[in-house]
């Protein structure tokens, strides 16, 4: 099994700054792609951000230059630091890691529980 949890999330002001991280654990071989998603009320879940195990990045457009991904390899762990929040990135925030259980097995996608984000003033 592999358990993912996110932390980091907070009220923040409209401009401010919010760095998430989210620890893997488990029986893990190896880590392939790392990425974040958001949830808003009413709307579907998407991609925000994506590091591949080659520290290949993705980004939605609407977070490009504000929003940076990063990957800690040692730790299983992967962050996402958001800069210049508007309201508009006022969700449910989700981690979500693609997994190697053993070297000859398949990727197994698993996903955190959420850490909300509310930018308001």
């Amino acid at each position: 099994q592999v358990q993912l949890v996110e932390s980091g999330g907070d009220l923040v002001q409209p401009g401010g700054s919010l760095r998430l991280s989210c620890a893997a654990s488990g029986s893990i071989f190896s880590i392939r792609a790392l990425a974040w998603y958001r949830q808003a009320p009413g709307k579907q879940r998407e991609l925000v951000a994506s590091i591949t195990s080659g520290d290949t990045t993705n980004y939605a457009d609407s977070v490009k230059g504000r929003f940076t991904v990063s990957r800690d390899n040692a730790k299983n762990m992967v962050y996402l630091q958001m800069n210049s929040l508007k309201p508009e990135d006022t969700a449910v925030y989700y981690c979500n890691a693609n997994v190697l259980l053993r070297s000859d097995g398949p990727t197994f996608s698993y996903w955190g529980q959420g850490t909300q984000v509310t930018v308001s003033s």
